[in-house]
C-alpha cells in the first residue's frame, strides 16, 4: 500500500495498552492578552456570528449547529459505546458542520464533519470561547478520541467548551474505506514485509493496486478534496459557526501541522494555540521517513538502556545497545520466512511486529510492554502479544473490523504529497535508512516509495486573502504550495498572535528538532517554544507539572511563556 512503513503520530496516552497486554499474557512570564478571543454568546452556543463569511453562500455561512446526544462510535471512528457524562453531569453532545466537499467551488456539493463537545463550567461572563481539538494521525477521530482523553484535559474547561472533530476522509465525515477487514487481513498475511525479489515485488504491486482501485471505487471524486489546506478551511468555518472571531486550538502530533496550516491561511483568526509534539514543517516525505526511523531507533536504544538496567541479563534483547538492536533487525528478518503463531489463523509478520513494537515506543509508560512482548516472542516463540499491540495501532477489534484510521492517513498522506519515487529508491536510501536505525531501518527504509500511482494531481492548495478571509478560487488567490512541489501549503503565519509550541527531546515519532523548526517558519515573534526534557510522543498531560501550567497559564489567562522554557 501507497506510505508503508510511515507510521502514524498519535496524541493521545494509549491506555487501551494495558487493557490488551492483560488479555492476552492472560492468555512562565506575563505576556498580551486578548483582544478578540471570544465571544459571549447564547446558552445554547450554536449561532454565528451575524457576519457572513466571504465566499461562502448564505446557507453554509449561516448555518446553527444542532447539538444532541451522541450515539455510539461508529467502526470507521473506533467503535464502542457512546460516551457517558463527564464526572460532574455534563453530558457529551454531538453535531455536523456543512462545509464545501471543494474549496474552489464554495457553492458546489457539501460533505459533513462530525462534532463533538463538552460545555465549559464557566459562566456566560468569563466563558473564553470553543478550544478545539485535533490528536494527530492523520487519521485519528476527534469524536472518538476526546471523551477518552477528557479527564487530561478538565482544568481547561474552567474557559471552554471543548470541542473535536473527524477531519474530512476521517470516522463519520466522509471517512475513506477502501478495502473491509477480510481483504486487510488477507494482504497484511500475503506479503507480510517489503520485497526481497522480482516475484514479491510483483505481488506487491498487485496488493497496491487491488488497495488503490478499492480507494478509488470507494471515495474517488472524494480523495483529491482530502489535503491538509482543505482541512484548514474547514477548522476555520468551524471557529465561525461556533461564534468565535478567533480560533482557540490544541493540535496534538499531525495536528500541530494543521494548526500550522490554518495559521498560514488565516493569520488574523489565530487565538490561543497549542501545538504539542511538533510535526516538522521543513522536510519532505523521503527526510521525515528518515527522521522518524532516527526517531524510533533513540527511543529503542532508551529502552533498551532501561531494559537493561531494570531486567539486567534477563531484558530479551541483551544489555547492549549494539547487539540488541542486531538482535531487533534479525527477529524481524527471521519473520519474513518464519513467522510466528498469532491469533487464529494469524501470524505475526515482519510488518506487524514492527507496527507492534513502534506502539510501545510512543511512551515510556509502555516499556514494561514491550521488554514482555519480545520476551514473548524471542524465548517462547510466541507472536499474540505483539500481534495485539499492532492490532491497537491499526483499529482493529476482535471481530476483524477496522476502523478507518489507516484508510484516511493514507488518503491525506497522498493528498498532501501524491506520487512519489517509487520502489527504485529504496536501494538509494537504504544506507541513510539503516545508518539512522539499525533495528528498524530495513523495514522503514521502504517509506521513500511514497505514494506512486496515488489518482490525486498535484495542484494548488488555494491561500487566504490579507483580511484573513479564504480566498474561494484559485483565480483570486496566491499559490501557496508551488514552492514544495506537492499540495500542501507553506508554513509561514507572520502576523498572527503567539502560538505556544511543545517539543520534547525524546520524542520518536516528532523529534524534537521539528519543533525548533516550525518556530522559526511560522514567523518571527509567532512561535514560543517550551522543551520538556524526556521521553515519549506528546507533553502536556504527561506528568509536567512545568509544561501543563505553562499552557494551562496561557490558554486560561493569556499569560506567555518565555520562549525558551525547559521543563525538566
Amino acid at each position: 500500500m501507497p506510505g508503508q512503513h510511515r507510521f502514524r503520530s498519535r496524541g493521545t496516552r494509549l491506555a487501551a495498552l494495558v487493557t490488551a497486554a492483560a488479555l492476552v499474557t492472560g492468555a512562565c512570564t506575563a505576556g498580551g492578552g486578548d483582544d478578540d478571543g471570544g465571544s459571549a454568546e447564547p446558552t445554547d452556543r450554536s449561532t454565528p456570528t451575524a457576519r457572513d463569511y466571504p465566499g461562502l453562500p448564505e446557507s453554509l455561512a449561516r448555518q446553527s449547529l444542532e447539538w444532541t446526544a451522541c450515539p455510539e462510535p461508529s467502526v470507521e471512528q473506533g467503535g464502542g459505546e457512546a460516551p457517558g457524562e463527564l464526572p460532574d453531569g455534563t453530558p457529551w453532545q454531538c453535531s455536523t458542520l456543512t462545509v464545501p466537499l471543494d474549496w474552489d467551488d464554495t457553492g458546489g456539493e457539501t460533505i459533513e464533519i462530525a462534532l463533538i463537545r463538552a460545555v465549559s463550567t464557566a459562566d456566560a461572563d468569563a466563558r473564553i470561547g470553543s478550544l478545539v481539538f485535533n490528536f494527530g494521525g492523520p487519521g485519528s477521530s476527534g469524536v472518538y478520541t476526546l471523551p477518552q482523553a477528557a479527564e487530561n484535559y478538565e482544568d481547561l474547561r474552567a474557559g471552554y467548551d471543548l470541542v473535536s472533530f473527524d477531519p474530512r476522509g476521517v470516522g463519520n465525515s466522509a471517512g475513506v474505506v477502501c478495502v473491509d477487514g477480510e481483504q486487510r487481513d488477507r494482504m497484511a498475511q500475503e506479503l507480510g514485509g517489503p520485497p526481497r525479489d522480482a516475484g514479491e515485488e510483483a505481488l506487491m504491486a498487485e496488493l497496491d493496486a487491488e488497495y488503490i482501485a478499492g480507494c478509488e471505487e470507494a471515495a474517488g471524486d472524494l480523495l483529491p478534496h482530502l489535503t491538509t489546506a482543505s482541512a484548514a478551511r474547514d477548522l476555520d468555518l468551524l471557529r465561525h459557526v461556533l461564534g468565535d472571531g478567533q480560533l482557540h486550538y490544541f493540535g496534538i502530533s499531525y495536528g500541530t501541522e494543521l494548526g500550522a496550516t490554518h495559521a498560514s491561511l488565516f493569520p488574523a483568526n489565530v487565538g490561543r494555540a497549542v501545538l504539542d509534539a511538533v510535526v516538522d514543517p521543513t522536510t519532505e516525505p523521503t527526510e521525515a521517513g528518515l527522521h522518524q526511523a532516527a526517531g524510533f531507533q533513540l527511543a529503542l536504544e532508551n529502552w533498551m538502556a532501561h531494559c537493561a538496567a531494570e531486567e539486567g541479563a534477563d531484558c530479551p534483547v541483551g544489555t547492549d545497545a549494539e547487539e540488541g538492536s542486531a538482535v531487533i533487525a534479525d527477529f524481524l528478518d527471521g519473520l519474513r520466512d518464519r513467522p510466528l503463531p498469532g491469533d487464529g489463523d494469524r501470524l505475526l509478520t515482519a510488518d506487524l511486529a514492527l507496527t507492534g513494537i513502534i506502539l510501545t515506543l510512543y511512551d515510556e509508560e509502555f516499556w514494561p510492554y514491550l521488554t514482555l512482548a519480545l520476551d514473548t516472542a524471542l524465548n517462547d516463540g510466541e507472536g499474540q502479544l505483539l500481534l495485539a499491540f499492532a492490532d491497537l495501532y491499526n483499529g482493529r477489534d476482535e471481530q476483524g473490523r477496522y476502523s478507518n484510521q489507516n484508510d484516511a492517513f493514507t488518503a491525506i498522506t497522498c493528498a498532501d504529497a501524491p506520487g512519489g519515487p517509487g520502489i527504485e529508491a529504496v536501494e538509494e536510501y537504504r544506507e541513510e535508512f539503516l545508518e539512522a536505525s539499525p533495528a528498524f531501518g530495513d523495514l522503514m527504509v521502504w517509506s521513500v516509495t511514497g505514494c506512486e500511482g496515488w489518482p490525486v494531481p498535484v495542484g494548488g492548495a488555494g491561500d487566504a486573502g490579507d483580511d484573513g478571509e479564504p480566498g474561494p478560487g484559485a483565480d483570486d488567490t496566491t499559490d501557496d504550495t508551488a514552492g514544495r512541489g506537492d499540495n500542501r501549503v507553506d508554513i509561514d503565519a507572520e502576523g498572527a498572535r503567539e502560538i505556544l509550541l511543545i517539543g520534547t527531546t525524546g520524542d520518536p515519532a516528532t523529534p524534537y528538532e521539528g519543533a525548533e523548526r516550525m518556530r522559526d517558519a511560522l514567523g518571527e515573534g509567532v512561535g514560543v517554544l517550551i522543551t520538556r526534557e524526556g521521553e515519549g510522543h506528546g507533553a502536556y498531560a504527561m506528568g509536567n507539572e512545568c509544561v501543563d501550567e505553562a499552557v494551562n497559564d496561557y490558554l486560561l489567562s493569556g499569560l506567555i511563556p518565555q520562549d525558551g522554557l525547559v521543563c525538566g
